[in-house]
């Protein structure tokens, strides 16, 4: 059997998590042996785990990035082990996602990987990997990246450091190791992010966008209502934002300014909140904090009348796509991948910031009804976005890297 081995921070934890968990469980229903080494926040229940390190390697980890701006340069002796574990395991490719997170050294790694020239599959989530310092860059315009990071403008925000910016010699730390890899194949999630990466020092790498997929078996409309009865609901416009991490990026201070203009039957949920925002809501929105429940969001999403994203960091958008597998229109704002998501018959895409176009969609999703798109939501979201059919795309992936194909002319399903 071949096998396949996947590096990511967490399993079955967030949307990163759950995606790396089903597709490993894909894999191996087709065949493959399959392995997740992770570094932290795990909800599985695979035998066929390796943690990465511990929590205290973690901690200090933390502790040189916050001090020193060296993310991805701790944790020497767990990605040592972990390279013991690989050597036994002898994958035939090696299946790469998010290496931030505090929890591996990616100069022992990437050194390891262009010596035993080991296949890898890279799918990008977000733009760490091009950076000196950060994983998005849109929402402060800069575009350092495409040359030479130097002053970062974002030291502070994750993965953030109080001390030093070593962004200019982490970028070119960076470029040497991860181009020393003579086959590697990168996966963007999106057009929009596939864009950004034929701007960057990945540009020669074989390409292959393959989006993120969701369960349409799980996520899809459901009728008892079970959000509305609970919150006593019955008769509002129900408005809903969810979100990992709600920060002013991802729009949280735009649902505020949108909260003070609502009419008195719409009321918003957001769901992802900390304790302490939710204490600082205005009464027309509800406050839920993060929830790993699978049916409870599939339920929040049925329930809503539409679904905002006004986030401004998107390199694709899973909670977008989730609504409209339940049947919910979505709003999200012109910036970065959102856009790619939503058709005319789905939504709407506003200007970023721009309250009145959001609330004149809002009014036209009130006035058509629900309903109007609901149809077309659910189809494009199978159509395009079923874990299945991507999770295939994965395994048509890894077959054509293991019969020497060229990866960027494989013929994708959808």
């Amino acid at each position: 059997m071949k096998t396949i081995l996947q590096i990511n921070i967490v399993v079955n934890y967030g949307s990163t998590g759950r995606i790396i968990e089903e597709l490993g469980q894909t894999a191996y229903q087709n065949g493959w042996n399959s392995y997740i080494a992770y570094g932290r926040k795990f909800q599985s229940l695979k035998p066929d785990l390796i943690r990465i390190g511990s929590g205290l390697e973690v901690i200090l980890h933390g502790l040189r990035t916050r001090l020193f701006d060296q993310h991805g340069l701790g944790s020497r002796k767990a990605t040592i082990n972990l390279i013991e574990q690989i050597d036994k395991l002898k994958p035939d490719i090696i299946h790469l996602h998010n290496l931030h997170g505090y929890y591996i050294n990616i100069e022992i790694l990437f050194n390891y990987l262009a010596l035993k020239n080991i296949p890898v599959v890279w799918t990008f989530h977000d733009c760490w990997q091009l950076t000196g310092h950060c994983a998005y860059f849109d929402v402060v315009g800069c575009e350092k990246w495409k040359t030479e990071c130097h002053h970062c403008p974002q030291t502070k925000e994750y993965p953030a450091s109080f001390g030093l910016d070593r962004s200019k010699k982490n970028f070119h730390h960076k470029k040497e190791l991860f181009t020393l890899l003579k086959n590697l194949t990168i996966v963007p999630v999106s057009s929009w992010l596939e864009n950004i990466v034929k701007q960057s020092y990945f540009t020669g790498f074989p390409i292959r966008v393959i989006s993120n997929g969701i369960d349409t078996n799980v996520f899809l409309p459901l009728q008892d209502k079970t959000i509305r009865k609970k919150y006593r609901l019955e008769n509002k416009f129900i408005i809903l934002g969810i979100a990992n991490i709600w920060s002013s990026h991802k729009g949280l201070n735009d649902f505020i300014q949108l909260s003070k203009k609502l009419e008195s039957d719409d009321q918003i949920i957001l769901v992802g909140l900390t304790k302490s925002q939710i204490k600082t809501l205005p009464s027309n929105i509800i406050g839920i904090e993060r929830t790993n429940d699978i049916q409870e969001l599939a339920a929040l999403y049925s329930d809503a009348d539409v679904f905002i994203n006004p986030s401004v960091e998107e390199t694709f958008g899973l909670t977008t796509v989730e609504a409209l597998a339940c049947g919910t229109p979505t709003i999200v704002f012109n910036a970065t991948a959102s856009p790619e998501l939503v058709m005319p018959e789905t939504g709407f895409v506003v200007e970023k910031g721009d309250m009145q176009s959001l609330m004149n969609a809002i009014q036209i999703i009130k006035t058509k009804g629900k309903s109007s798109f609901s149809i077309v939501c659910r189809e494009r979201a199978k159509k395009f976005y079923d874990k299945n059919d991507r999770h295939m795309d994965y395994l048509n992936l890894y077959e054509s890297i293991l019969t020497k194909q060229d990866p960027r002319v494989i013929q994708m399903k959808h």
